[in-house]
């Protein structure tokens, strides 16, 4: 039926939807389209959906639809929230509506109408340009204008909690208990959501409470205790059993109101949540706006401030911990919370149990009774996971209409238990076999403080330390696992690079006993995937990946403006690193590298130390008598500073620059400090170096060299020199200065680049440096000590930089590849602020993948001038910017002779470019490119790359890294032509 919809075909083919006739990777037509989604009435012709959760509905009329009648399929898109978009095909158009805005009373199509294209050449082009297929598996999507009026913040998760917590705000203030608040809004909403779903009819309201709809039993004291009361008999007790059922009247007219969304006047509007339609891991965060003190709850703050842990991120862990998994599987969450884990732990079990036959109530229940188990310290929390369990058994079962069959079994105590896990331990003893579980999931608290029971656990099983910390729970989740355990539990990340001796020990252990072990950082990502956390997340994998025996392997999630309004990500293969065990127990500063930079990185950080005897800077100031020191702390003034009275006060408010500490500082007049430190680390000549990065500077640390005595705050570190050094502190400016020091400190300090924009002294006196009296006294030192100087008291030109740069690569003595390295590590280091974030999605120019090309080209240079049979031509194709990859191709031409790149114009758009050299190299590139991906393709004597046009993608440092890859593969699998 689809097929015979000519303008419908028209449509998806110009976009890229259908190719050869068929759904492209990600597409569902019409019954497939039907059965992947959760709305009811609304059946879409197609759907798209992303790697993560991301969609787009694709709806076909022969005559305009009713404005009526889009705004009814728009509100069930909006509350399934995953989204983004409807697209409305007529004959001769094609309107693309708002998926993530509120619906509305009145007007809502028109409202919420992005734009309207004409079914001709023209408009479709440019709708497959601004969200074709390859536009939205790109990202490229989220850079156009198009994407400026879709607003996450008025989409059905964050309305609906806001409302929530409004809702039991008004309630506590009104004189209900917390506790009795959530049990009373838990209720109504599961009640909610069984009218929604027609499991409860009318018919069964007037027959059980004498009134037809939910509000208007709440509204009636007897009518809606008779409510609760079949609630409570069907759920054995477990829905939420405080004393929800003794509100008064006022309360309960309160949820009424909510129901029927009237405000504080009696005013009326669209009621626009279907709870049988917005996914139950949604609902279950609830959870999350209940379990807060008192104060904050009460905030004003609480009506907009909404977290919870995200769907998408949910789905990451569960899709890989339970692929290639039976469904027989047994499930532990050992810190469940509102259950979110556990419910699509329970949706994924089902379905892969069921294959491709619906599932069956028996099945469904036989899951949840004896595979799905979760533990919490809060028993609120476990009460809204076995709320939320229950609504995804009954959203799950085909047939769940008949209201007296409902009945489950009693899941607190049974399958969920409150507690502590250190002291609980023997309550899932008895439970899955012999109390050891195939899948181990959640994410529990990052930091908190040690209590008698687990300060009892450490010194039990010799693991942990002075701080409480997410590896504690790995450790105690590790005694639940038997050899074939999997584990995909969500940490902080500041635990995996932090110096901190006892929780390196812990964490040596922990990836030790767990290896393999695949760790996801998900740093890029904390504005919206954690928005209330002190530091960034991070997700550690265990036991599913058994074929990569003695390696980490690395994932670096990269920002995205799709991510940031959207709240999905997606991977390429570039993302992925493996690191050696043995690399990592050598050197533990190689896990930052692996995920921050490539191998090249990696070997770079290594080398330099072997490099010229280089040695670490602290050693290296030792001998020359001096040290790196951490400045005065005022702190509780408790120790007497008046021996640095008078002296010029550099403070974090001073306006440092580049190589310049400000004149006209203020006296420092203290009489008494925290930590005054010794007078004598504040004498002149001084290096000092501030602590954060400036936005106005950065990447590059700030380093300056006082000629006169004064005191720094603990907003910076310095070293005192003596006088014949001077040329030394004004080398070492040069030095902490140039890229060289921003991308070493990128790839192995503590915490830049890991939600900070920090250094500290341990980062800097690891830093590796020549013997620096030595240095200085050469002519390379003695020029870059000079650069230094001539940089102080006026602006820093880009050609300063420049200079100063390619003066300390010379002293390094770098080679051509390794310079590529540095450059773009600073680049790298540029995206922890929002402008060079910015940048690195920006389309790439065609002279900047030139510089890719060339870089490509000259590290497969060094393998073929070995033979001298022959050469490399790069083809770089000139594309418009708008388009939303970049492609090059790369030929093995006879000859010897210097491997070049030229920019060709493409024959044609970029699908027949695709299409064409697709059908030579007999690879469908098109449809290969989905979720952010990058294409390699092969014969014997070509390569074709194609990437999202990002300029990250297209840095020297990749085409660094392609070359490598395509020379191991060449080297792995080789050919005659090879």
């Amino acid at each position: 039926a689809l097929l015979n919809a000519q303008p419908l075909y028209d449509v998806l083919e110009a976009t890229g939807y259908l190719t050869a006739g068929g759904p492209a990777p990600g597409v569902s037509l019409e019954q497939d389209a039907w059965a992947a989604q959760r709305v009811r009435n609304f059946k879409p012709d197609a759907t798209w959906r992303s790697q993560s959760t991301l969609k787009i509905y694709f709806k076909y009329e022969e005559a305009s639809p009713s404005l009526e009648l889009v705004a009814a399929w728009r509100q069930e898109v909006w509350n399934e929230g995953v989204a983004p978009l409807l697209w409305v095909i007529c004959p001769d158009k094609v309107e693309v509506y708002n998926g993530f805005a509120r619906p509305m009373d009145k007007g809502d199509a028109d409202a919420h109408r992005i734009r309207t294209f004409k079914q001709r050449g023209s408009d479709l082009r440019e709708l497959d340009t601004a969200a074709g297929r390859l536009a939205m598996e790109t990202g490229r999507f989220w850079q156009d204008s198009m994407s400026k009026k879709l607003n996450r913040n008025t989409s059905v998760d964050r309305l609906l909690l806001r409302d929530i917590a409004r809702l039991a705000r008004d309630l506590v203030n009104s004189g209900m208990d917390r506790s009795d608040a959530q049990s009373l809004i838990g209720r109504s909403i599961f009640a909610q959501y069984l009218v929604d779903r027609r499991i409860v009819t009318e018919d069964f309201l007037e027959a059980t409470c004498g009134r037809s709809t939910l509000s208007e039993i709440l509204r009636q004291g007897p009518a809606s205790e008779r409510l609760f009361g079949w609630l409570r008999d069907t759920f054995n007790g477990d829905l939420f059993p405080g004393n929800g059922d003794m509100a008064d009247g006022l309360h309960l007219s309160r949820v009424a109101n909510f129901l029927d969304a009237e405000d504080a006047t009696g005013q009326r509007t669209l009621f626009p949540y279907q709870f049988n339609i917005i996914p139950v891991e949604l609902i279950s965060s609830i959870y999350e706006q209940f379990v807060q003190p008192e104060s904050r709850a009460a905030s004003e703050a609480a009506e907009t401030d909404v977290h919870y842990t995200r769907l998408s991120l949910v789905s990451l862990v569960l899709d890989e911990v339970l692929d290639e998994c039976s469904g027989d599987e047994t499930v532990l969450d050992l810190t469940c919370g509102s259950g979110v884990f556990l419910v699509e732990a329970l949706r994924k079990l089902v379905e892969k149990r069921a294959g491709d036959a619906p599932p069956t109530r028996e099945m469904i229940r036989e899951t949840l009774y004896e595979q799905v188990f979760g533990m919490d310290i809060s028993r609120a929390a476990v009460e809204v996971a076995a709320f939320s369990l229950y609504l995804t058994a009954l959203e799950l079962d085909p047939h769940p209409e008949a209201p007296d069959d409902l009945a489950f079994k009693q899941l607190i105590g049974r399958t969920l238990f409150a507690g502590d896990i250190w002291e609980e331990r023997s309550a899932l003893a008895h439970k899955a076999d012999g109390g050891k579980f195939d899948v181990i999931v959640g994410n529990p608290p990052w930091s908190y403080s040690p209590t008698p029971a687990l300060r009892a656990h450490r010194e039990r099983t010799g693991v942990g330390g002075s701080r409480g910390t997410s590896l504690d729970f790995v450790h105690m989740a590790a005694e639940y696992a038997s050899p074939h355990t999997r584990f995909g539990l969500v940490l902080g990340a500041h635990h995996f690079f932090g110096r901190h001796a006892s929780t390196r020990r812990a964490l040596r252990q922990l990836i030790t006993d767990l290896s393999p072990v695949t760790l996801v950082n998900l740093s890029n990502l904390s504005s919206w995937i954690f928005p209330q956390a002190k530091m960034p997340g991070m997700v550690l994998f265990a036991g599913h990946r058994r074929d990569q025996p003695n390696v980490v392997t690395a994932v670096q999630v990269p920002w995205s403006p799709g991510g940031d309004k959207s709240h999905t990500f997606d991977l390429a293969p570039s993302d992925v690193t493996t690191l050696p065990m043995w690399d990592w127990e050598r050197d533990p500063r190689f896990l930052k590298g692996a995920f921050l930079g490539t191998h090249r990185d990696l070997t770079l950080v290594d080398d330099l130390w072997k490099r010229n005897c280089h040695r670490e800077l602290t050693d290296a100031l030792g001998e020359v008598g001096a040290e790196l020191r951490t400045g005065l702390t005022r702190g509780n003034r408790s120790r007497d500073a008046r021996a640095m009275h008078g002296l010029p006060w550099l403070d974090s408010a001073a306006p440092m620059a580049p190589f310049s500490v400000p004149a006209g500082l203020i006296p420092f007049n203290d009489a008494r400090a925290q930590w005054p430190r010794d007078r004598e680390i504040y004498r002149a000549p001084l290096l000092v170096v501030r602590e954060f990065l400036l936005k106005q500077y950065a990447p590059r640390p700030l380093v300056a060299v006082a000629d006169r005595d004064l005191v720094y705050s603990d907003a910076y570190f310095g070293v005192a020199f003596s006088q014949e050094d001077r040329d030394v502190a004004h080398l070492l400016a040069g030095v902490m200065s140039s890229s060289l020091a921003a991308w070493f400190l990128l790839m192995t300090s503590s915490t830049l680049g890991i939600g900070k924009r920090r250094i500290k002294p341990s980062d800097i006196g690891q830093m590796p440096v020549p013997a620096l009296a030595k240095a200085a006294a050469s002519e390379l030192g003695a020029r870059i000590a000079d650069l230094a100087r001539s940089m102080r008291g006026r602006a820093v030109t880009a050609h300063d930089w420049t200079t100063l740069d390619e003066a300390v690569f010379d002293l390094y003595k770098l080679r051509p590849s390794e310079r590529i390295v540095v450059r773009d590590g600073l680049f790298q280091a540029t995206w922890q602020w929002t402008p060079g974030r910015t940048e690195s999605v920006a389309p790439a120019s065609t002279e900047q993948v030139i510089q890719y090309a060339q870089a490509f080209v000259s590290a497969v240079d060094v393998w073929l001038r070995a033979r001298g049979l022959r050469h490399m031509r790069a083809e770089v194709f000139d594309h418009p910017t708008t388009d939303p990859v970049r492609v090059v191709r790369f030929v093995l031409e006879d000859g010897s002779g210097p491997s070049v790149a030229d920019v060709v114009a493409p024959a044609g758009d970029l699908k027949g470019l695709l299409d064409q050299i697709g059908g030579r190299l007999g690879f469908p590139l098109a449809n290969k490119l989905t979720g952010q991906q990058e294409v390699r393709a092969y014969d014997a004597r070509e390569v074709v790359i194609v990437k999202p046009a990002a300029r990250r993608n297209w840095m020297g440092v990749c085409g660094l890294r392609d070359a490598d890859d395509v020379v191991a593969d060449s080297l792995r699998n080789p050919g005659d032509d090879a």
